[in-house]
């Protein structure tokens, strides 16, 4: 898989800042304008010369006089990071870097001029503008304005955004939002010594904190990425209230010190975080995490992590989903795998292609993008939980059995790595005698080579991996490919989409699915009730 690495949130593009002009008087800079809260791009050069590049996707020409209504590219990410005037805001930082007044002149006049024409229920104002997360990103950058520019404007607007900020029908509690809208109205509560707005923010973010990331660490809203951008904003959050002169709640400070465990086992050997959920492929953390003790690790919210080693690049790695119902940034995943081994990806989910409301997004979304067993005949329950029920751990081999009731009868499945001699096999059942048929997705650099009598090879140069399906021990045949079609798409980076292999098996009472990385001829053998693969011997339904 081809990856590019770039920060997380809404995919801006890294830029290269321009070197400082000279000054015209020195500024002093402030700690609302200073801080890694700007984008990459745009740079204030970018702007000044009316060019902004957001969230990746090509330039736009803003003009002396900026179209507000604009949405060039149709997408929701777009519309909103435009509105947040964190653009606007790299103006004010060059201004204070500089000191030259046309930085901050031209970052008066945009926002004088946004102020005027995206009045608060105004008719005209498009309703987005003043949703929740437009408005927390965007009151850093008034904020910071509002350290050069002293007008009745501006102290005005930051009002309105603060009470909308404090109103609970519009706070998003345990998510990363709410943190949002926490550091934001704490922001407005101390720059204009409003108590009452700085205790609410406080009070809120303990409360958001606890259901947002739970007691082992992990990230309750289903897509790991977002781990790092929630642990970037708590750290701004515990900053702003150290400099508000506030203390820090010990919950906060513990539970995003837990964090980095959980994004330190959510990431490949390869650097880039495991694609789950609304998870771009493309994540490279850009934090210290350290180094855990486990090399394996089962989180409550629905997360198995395993690796044979930790700072090895050809390490294996494998995570399996289970956990609450989908929500928030979560896919239709329970009882998916991703496997990644010899330095390279061998299954990968579909991944995050973007926000927009779009059939192949919501297609992302499904069990159908994912690794997953699927009940024949039967209709499948969204957002349906599922339990993990029996693990055993080993040195050099893990085994897990999870199961739900996505289908309305017991999706059993069990998952078996062994590492050094590297193997993955996984058992299916279902019960009341239906029959279970399962996919899955192999990365798109692997190529088809052969398909034949149960066995499917694939492979990119001198490395193959060989998926063989077994039931009741003898080889099932009849495995489709499908690259493209209906199934054959995966996104790993952001609005992209190209063609797979999805491996589709027959259906089957019992299904045993073994992926062998790095060969094209595993020797397989069953009886007995034991399974062995090139010397890898274990049970036939794996736990």
């Amino acid at each position: 898989m081809r990856r590019l690495a770039i920060p997380l949130a809404l995919t801006l593009v890294l830029g290269a800042a321009g070197s400082p002009a000279q000054a015209d008087t020195p500024v002093k800079r402030t700690a609302e304008c200073q801080g890694d809260w700007l984008p990459g791009t745009p740079t204030a050069a970018d702007v000044m010369q009316g060019e902004i590049s957001l969230v990746g996707l090509p330039a736009y020409k803003l003009g002396k006089k900026i179209d507000w209504n604009a949405s060039p590219y149709r997408n929701r990410s777009w519309e909103y990071v435009y509105h947040s005037l964190r653009w606007m805001g790299t103006l004010v930082v060059e201004y204070e870097n500089t000191g030259e007044k046309r930085y901050l002149d031209r970052a008066k006049e945009i926002t004088k001029d946004w102020v005027a024409r995206n009045k608060h229920g105004a008719r005209g104002t498009k309703s987005y503008v003043w949703t929740d997360h437009p408005v927390s990103l965007r009151t850093q950058p008034l904020v910071c304005l509002s350290r050069h520019v002293n007008e009745s404007w501006l102290k005005e607007s930051l009002t309105v955004h603060a009470r909308l900020l404090s109103n609970p029908r519009l706070y998003k509690k345990g998510h990363n939002h709410g943190i949002d809208q926490d550091i934001a109205l704490m922001a407005i509560g101390c720059r204009y010594h409003r108590k009452d707005w700085s205790d609410l923010a406080s009070r809120r973010l303990t409360g958001t904190v606890k259901l947002d990331v739970d007691s082992q660490g992990a990230l309750m809203e289903q897509a790991p990425r977002y781990a790092v951008y929630v642990y970037g904003r708590l750290q701004v959050a515990m900053t702003n209230m150290r400099a508000c002169g506030r203390k820090v709640p010990g919950e906060i400070g513990k539970r995003a010190e837990a964090l980095k465990d959980f994004i330190a086992h959510s990431t490949q050997p390869n650097g880039f975080m495991v694609p789950i959920g609304d998870g771009s492929a493309e994540t490279e953390p850009k934090m210290e995490t350290g180094t855990p003790k486990e090399k394996v690790r089962t989180y409550r919210a629905g997360y198995v992590y395993g690796r044979t080693d930790w700072d090895k690049r050809d390490s294996a790695y494998y995570s399996i989903r289970y956990g609450p119902g989908m929500k928030y940034h979560g896919h239709e995943d329970h009882l998916g795998v991703t496997y990644y081994a010899q330095g390279r990806d061998v299954l990968v989910d579909a991944g995050f292609h973007s926000y927009e409301k779009t059939s192949y997004r919501y297609w992302t979304l499904s069990p159908e993008a994912h690794n997953v067993p699927t009940v024949v005949g039967q209709r499948f329950r969204p957002r349906t939980a599922s339990k993990l029920v029996k693990t055993s751990y080993g040195k050099d081999r893990q085994s897990f059995r999870l199961s739900d009731q996505a289908y309305g009868v017991t999706r059993t499945r069990s998952v078996f790595v062994n590492h050094g001699e590297d193997v993955m096999a996984v058992h299916d059942t279902a019960s009341g005698g239906k029959k279970i048929r399962n996919l899955w997705r192999f990365d798109d650099e692997l190529k088809l080579i052969s398909n034949k009598g149960g066995r499917v090879v694939l492979g990119d140069g001198s490395f193959k991996v060989t998926l063989v399906q077994l039931s009741s021990c003898r080889p099932v045949g009849g495995q489709k490919v499908e690259r493209g079609g209906r199934l054959g798409w995966m996104s790993p980076t952001y609005l992209s989409k190209q063609r797979t292999n999805v491996v589709v098996s027959p259906a089957a009472k019992e299904l045993l699915t073994i992926v062998v990385p790095g060969t094209d001829d595993p020797k397989v053998s069953c009886a007995g009730g034991k399974v062995k693969v090139n010397g890898v011997t274990f049970p036939a339904k794996v736990l």
